[in-house]
């Protein structure tokens, strides 16, 4: 079954929040459904976030968050793609491979010149995904870019 991937309204704070806080415990954070409802309900409220929310099934699968940023040098618009995350029980599904595609869709269609992010050195399956996408490895680190513009 192919995820649905949907541009998330504040009206789906509510089915984002569990994902967001099993993503921050992922990092080591405690879990905290209030702080984590807080936090999307804020980004959405605000329009100071992009989330596209995965469906399998018609259930909640996964998550990503895209926050703008700038380029000085290049003049242009970018944008962070800051959070991925799908649920254990939809991982192997196609989930992260559909959101970032989703992410990358919309940062074009926006005129974009790259979106970024990072990810933890040891986060294999991630990094794999990245490169199968066409990200690349910048400033010797982890961290990402997939370029948008020639």
């Amino acid at each position: 079954m192919n995820p649905t991937i949907r541009r998330a309204t504040v009206d789906d704070v509510d089915a984002i929040a569990p994902l967001f806080d099993r993503y921050r415990m992922f990092y080591q954070q405690p879990s905290d459904p209030a702080l984590a409802q807080r936090f999307i309900g804020e980004r959405l409220q605000r329009g100071e976030s992009v989330i596209f929310l995965a469906e399998v099934g018609g259930k909640v699968a996964g998550f990503t968050q895209l926050f703008p940023s700038f380029s000085s040098v290049r003049a242009g618009r970018a944008f962070v793609l800051n959070d991925l995350y799908v649920d254990i029980a939809a991982r192997r599904l196609g989930v992260a491979r559909a959101l970032v595609q989703a992410a990358t869709d919309f940062a074009r269609n926006e005129g974009a010149i790259r979106l970024e992010l990072e990810t933890d050195h040891d986060n294999r399956s991630a990094q794999a995904l990245y490169r199968q996408m066409g990200w690349e490895l910048y400033e010797g680190t982890l961290r990402f870019r997939l370029s948008l513009s020639d």
